[in-house]
């Protein structure tokens, strides 16, 4: 599988910490320029909304991967940012569809739900998709009326 290197931006509460700074280690080894807008540990409490807005205000033409214990959370918080489209995705069927039919922007993980060698197997299968257009193009532009 070959993936484009590119920038991401990469954010988690304390819940997802650890699974964030395993995708960093493993994503960097391929190439991508990883931009961690935090949390900075697991050691304290954090609000996962505050990194998907920040995450959400500095999103441009890059991806972005948003991790908390359940990932739904910090998808429902960066889907209020009108640039976002964050898909919670907990396979590798569901990741590419989120590209391939929605042109998802961001990719949620579930620190909690799904083991490191899933979550990597889902990112990869995330960034390596291409969105298909067509008529999905028509639906992804009702989504910001």
């Amino acid at each position: 599988m070959s993936l484009p290197a590119q920038k991401i931006l990469i954010a988690s509460d304390h819940a997802g910490f650890s699974l964030k700074k395993f995708l960093s280690a493993e994503l960097a080894k391929l190439g991508f320029k990883l931009i961690d807008l935090g949390c900075n540990s697991a050691e304290k409490s954090v609000d996962y909304p505050d990194f998907a807005h920040k995450l959400g205000i500095k999103l441009k033409n890059e991806f972005g991967i948003l991790i908390c214990g359940s990932g739904i959370g910090i998808s429902i918080a960066a889907n209020r940012h009108k640039n976002v489209r964050a898909a919670l995705c907990h396979n590798v069927k569901v990741a590419k569809l989120a590209r391939l039919h929605n042109d998802a922007n961001v990719l949620c993980l579930g620190a909690r739900a799904i083991k490191e060698k899933s979550a990597l197997a889902i990112t990869k299968a995330f960034l390596s998709s291409q969105f298909e257009g067509g008529r999905h193009e028509r639906r992804v532009a009702k989504i910001n009326p």
